[in-house]
């Protein structure tokens, strides 16, 4: 994001709706180069701002009710390269240049784990479904 991006950039109408509501929205970080999603964690108008006033992502943290910056701990920094909201406006999705892992685990990415699941085939279900 470059300081022209930055300085200009304002929060969008259907975001703050959700903030002044009292609301957190998600905020899901993504690698840039790949496209793999990281980890998902929360903002509110405060961490958002941030964000787009550094460049660097910064959230909400809901068990110790403050604002964080990632990284600004382990050293796992995410650059910001783009910010996008969905249509509701209760979900921000960030496309990041990660530094380290991502997850406070120490993997890459915070989904790392699966849940089994048996597919269903195109056979038993119908597109109208």
């Amino acid at each position: 994001m470059s300081g022209a991006e930055v300085t200009n950039l304002e929060i969008p109408e259907e975001v703050l709706h959700h903030f002044r509501q009292g609301d957190l929205v998600a905020a899901i970080a993504q690698d840039v180069s790949d496209g793999q999603v990281l980890m998902v964690a929360w903002m509110n108008e405060s961490a958002l701002r941030e964000t787009i006033t550094s460049g660097q992502a910064t959230y909400w943290s809901r068990s110790r009710q403050s604002i964080w910056r990632k990284g600004e701990t382990s050293g796992h920094f995410q650059q910001v390269h783009s910010l996008r909201y969905d249509c509701d406006g209760d979900a921000i999705l960030m496309e990041v240049e990660q530094t380290g892992a991502a997850c406070h685990t120490g993997a890459r990415s915070c989904f790392y784990r699966s849940i089994p699941f048996t597919e269903i085939s195109a056979s038993k279900g119908s597109a109208s479904e």
